[in-house]
């Protein structure tokens, strides 16, 4: 069997708010500077980070996930990058060895060798002490390297390089500088669209990087040949208008790859600028953040009676997450001021400081299954009964409905096409 080999590094670290996704950023935008062609992926189903990566990297960054997506999707999108790619860089989700599908694991599966992310701010020679631990803590795993984040000096760089042990490689460090700090609110990162700033921001990562930066690789990854099914043409000859701007900004690529790969054309539009509804087949309202954004859309009369005549003319539409806020008769923000929005489903909504909805989801639909997750500080009370309810894989508390009305589909749950592209295709059908 074929196989493409190139170097790989999946970057993780003890916990949460360790500074991975800066340090991934910071390492894509530097190799990139030495002429290499990188490609960066994303564990988990976060929306928001592989925004910022995309940006650094200069190539759309993908999904990775075994329990969503499926081994052989991961697996295929791997072999395809490193058919083209000088260096793979996948960012890691939580801790490396956390939840039940953990980093770890990924990394163990796949043959890919770890580079520990440790805030290195408040200590030094215990900074080896917790490499080490990540490094033998799981037989099978191969921690390569390490980094430092938040440092104070180059001499506080050098004490935490010289506590590791002589099989861990210093990769390079991050200074402390808020300068530096990728920007955040209730859901993660903001997203690199709406940071007018970000190419300074990558750029002075890649500096700081550079300062400390060694320049090694390690041992390229073998990756063998495995193709992706093709998606059905389902989808030919169909216009579906895709909601895009600051309110409605959660859209996997690999989303967007099985509509197009499925013969449909993309028309994107902005409700938040009070662009009109394209003429379309279907009209897809993604996540977001709707509530960041109530006024502006509250005023858009034009397109809730547009969105109203589609939904009532039988046309397929689906609402997902901050489109099903918006889809609801009102939505209230923290401050307790409503608003109304575009009463195609009969509910209410309201924003709240706690977590509405979390954990990984799936779902089966007249159109199949369809897998993905959720991830809300919406509480919303819909008058209509859900045609199915969401299933946790890993028996979280998290369950969401999903509503039909005709050809419309609406629920917290972000679905992810790859999944079953099929049955993701048949939801823009009518």
């Amino acid at each position: 069997m074929s196989e493409h080999r190139c170097p790989a590094l999946l970057i993780s670290a003890p916990a949460s708010g360790q500074g991975k996704t800066s340090v991934t950023a910071a390492l894509a935008r530097w190799h990139r500077r030495q002429g290499r062609r990188v490609r960066v992926f994303k564990t988990g189903p976060d929306f928001l980070d592989p925004t910022v990566l995309t940006r650094a990297s200069g190539s759309p960054v993908y999904q990775l996930d075994m329990w969503m997506g499926g081994e052989e999707d991961v697996r295929a999108r791997l072999y395809e990058a490193a058919g083209d790619a000088d260096l793979i860089l996948i960012e890691g989700v939580m801790g490396l060895f956390d939840g039940s599908a953990s980093s770890a694991d990924l990394a163990i599966k796949l043959g890919i060798p770890v580079l520990a992310v440790i805030d290195g701010s408040a200590m030094a020679q215990t900074f080896g002490a917790i490499a080490t631990g990540l490094a033998r803590y799981r037989p099978g795993l191969h921690v390569y390297g390490v980094t430092a984040n938040r440092i104070g000096s180059a001499y506080h760089a050098q004490l935490l390089a010289d506590s590791l042990p002589p099989d861990l490689t210093w990769l390079g460090a991050l200074p402390r500088d808020p300068a530096l700090m990728l920007p955040e609110r209730h859901l993660g990162l903001v997203a690199a669209t709406e940071q007018n700033d970000i190419e300074s921001r990558l750029d002075a990562l890649a500096d700081a990087w550079a300062t400390y930066a060694k320049e090694v690789l390690p041992a390229p990854v073998g990756f063998s040949a495995t193709h992706r099914p093709s998606s059905p043409r389902l989808l030919e000859g169909k216009r579906i208008a895709v909601a895009r701007d600051a309110a409605f900004c959660f859209l996997y690529q690999a989303n967007l790859d099985v509509l197009r790969e499925g013969g449909a054309e993309l028309l994107f539009f902005s409700p938040v600028a009070g662009e009109a509804l394209p003429p379309c087949d279907a009209v897809w309202l993604p996540g977001g953040y709707p509530e960041l954004h109530l006024a502006a859309l509250a005023r858009h009369a034009r397109l809730r009676d547009a969105l109203h005549t589609h939904v009532e003319d039988g046309k397929p539409l689906l609402a997902e997450c901050g489109g099903l806020l918006y889809s609801l008769d009102a939505l209230t923000d923290r401050d307790g001021v409503t608003y109304p929005m575009t009463g195609l489903l009969q509910g209410h909504a309201v924003m709240q400081a706690r977590l509405g909805g979390l954990g990984m989801q799936s779902v089966e639909l007249p159109e199949g299954l369809l897998r993905g997750h959720t991830f809300h500080y919406a509480k919303a009370d819909i008058t209509t009964s859900p045609l199915a309810l969401t299933v946790n894989p890993d028996k979280g508390p998290s369950r969401e409905g999903v509503y039909r009305r005709q050809r419309m589909t609406a629920s917290f749950m972000h679905f992810y096409f790859p999944s079953d592209p099929a049955a993701a295709m048949r939801l823009f059908l009518p």
